[in-house]
C-alpha cells in the first residue's frame, strides 16, 4: 500500500469515527475544546507518521495508542481539575435508574491514576479487548488484566461494592 492510499485509509478512518475519538479525549480532560485539541493534534501525529503503519489492519489499535498517549501528554502538561458538565454525563454513560451513581462512577474513574483510568476508559466506555487494549498501551495482556482487576477493586471501595 502506498503512503498516498495509507493517507486516504486514515483520514477516512478519523473522520468516520470522530465521535469515538472525542469521547475518548473528553474521557480524560473533561473539557469540549481541550478533547477537540486532543483529536486533532492525535490526527496530526497519526497523518505526519504514516510511514509507521506498517499493516492497515492495525489502523485502530495504532490510532487508539497515538490519541491515549496525546491525552496523556496533555494532562500531564495542563495538571489542572476539571469539573463535568451534567449534560455530558448523560452523553457518557448509558442512563441508569439512579443518576447519583453515574456521578458517584464518573468521579471515581477521575480519581484513579491515568494508568488505571485508561484501561477502564478503553475497556468498559470503548467495548475494547483486552487484546486491542495491550497493543494500544503496548503492554502485554497480563499487565492490562492486573491494571483491570486494580482499577475495578480502586472503584469498588470509592464508590461501593453495589454499584459495579
Amino acid at each position: 500500500m502506498t503512503k498516498e492510499e495509507k493517507f486516504a485509509f486514515v483520514e477516512q478512518f478519523v473522520m468516520d469515527y470522530r465521535h469515538v475519538h472525542y469521547r475518548i479525549a473528553y474521557s480524560y480532560v473533561k473539557n469540549e475544546q481541550n478533547a477537540l485539541d486532543i483529536v486533532q493534534e492525535a490526527t496530526l501525529k497519526a497523518l505526519r507518521s504514516i510511514q509507521k503503519l506498517d499493516e492497515i489492519q492495525y489502523l485502530k489499535t495504532w490510532f487508539y495508542r497515538i490519541l491515549v498517549n496525546t491525552a496523556l501528554d496533555f494532562l500531564r502538561k495542563h495538571q489542572r481539575v476539571t469539573v463535568m458538565e451534567e449534560d455530558t454525563l448523560h452523553f457518557l454513560l448509558p442512563a441508569q435508574e439512579n443518576e447519583v451513581t453515574n456521578f458517584d462512577l464518573l468521579a471515581a474513574i477521575d480519581r484513579l491514576s491515568p494508568i488505571h483510568r485508561t484501561v477502564i476508559v478503553l475497556r468498559f466506555l470503548e467495548d475494547l479487548k483486552l487484546e486491542e487494549i495491550a497493543a494500544i498501551t503496548d503492554t502485554n495482556v497480563n499487565t492490562v488484566k492486573t491494571r483491570l482487576y486494580a482499577a475495578l477493586k480502586k472503584l469498588r471501595l470509592d464508590i461501593g461494592e453495589e454499584y459495579l
